[in-house]
């Protein structure tokens, strides 16, 4: 797809990926939609933006993050590309880990995302996009972090399912998967402590990789082991 005049709502461009990403795309050119669950974080990003549309949602309501996609769509006049960059991890042992942490991680990374690209697929052309950022866990599983691995790697089956359906319509379906990245991400679990980890990659790094697959209409971003992103042009 091509960037520059692109329609694109950025759901969770509020935090440090999310908005690293309006911004990498709104300097290729992008027209930007900003949404996000906090107001006042909201209203903060949207000062680098003047006059792009701004869109409150709550992970917790599938119905609020249809509404979003709508409210863009008719702001901008359609949206070219979705793309979802939020989530909440949690961290423990399998059988610590209780239920209704489960159920909050499968809500927030699971049918969230889904209910805005279900949206997002519905008013889409040819030549459109969705992408959401999954991570390596979604292939990788950790120990310590069975049902946020399992969330994610729920989104990664939805999407894979998703492509297939979407690419004889011309829309593409970008599965974005990068390793541990300094976001300050796993310092606010909603359950437990991060276990040691190393040094996170350049959220920045990955953002400008994720603008360059959306522009090559990509399905796969991954890391390699030395922390190279690495666009794949199709999934396997």
């Amino acid at each position: 797809m091509d960037i520059n005049g692109a329609r694109v709502l950025v759901a969770g461009a509020t935090g440090v990926l999310g908005g690293a990403l309006t911004a990498e795309l709104a300097g290729r050119g992008a027209r930007p939609a900003l949404a996000g669950r906090d107001p006042a974080r909201l209203a903060e990003a949207a000062r680098a933006y003047p006059g792009a549309p701004t869109f409150l949602f709550d992970a917790y309501d599938p119905a609020s993050c249809a509404r979003v996609v709508q409210g863009a769509a008719d702001a901008l006049g359609g949206p070219d590309a979705v793309v979802t960059a939020f989530g909440s991890v949690a961290f423990g042992r399998a059988a610590q880990v209780g239920d209704e942490i489960a159920e909050h991680l499968m809500a927030v990374n699971v049918l969230a995302p889904a209910a805005f690209f279900r949206a997002a697929l519905a008013l889409m052309a040819p030549g459109s996009l969705i992408a959401a950022f999954t991570g390596v866990v979604a292939e990788h599983p950790q120990a310590g972090m069975a049902d946020y691995s399992a969330s994610k790697a729920a989104l990664s089956a939805w999407l894979a399912a998703a492509r297939r359906e979407a690419r004889p319509a011309g829309i593409r379906v970008l599965d974005i998967r990068p390793g541990h990245l300094d976001t300050g991400f796993a310092d606010r679990p909603v359950a437990g402590t991060a276990p040691p980890m190393p040094a996170g990659g350049d959220p920045r790094r990955v953002v400008t990789a994720v603008a360059d697959a959306m522009a090559a209409d990509a399905e796969l971003l991954r890391t390699a082991p030395d922390g190279t992103p690495v666009v794949e042009q199709r999934a396997r």
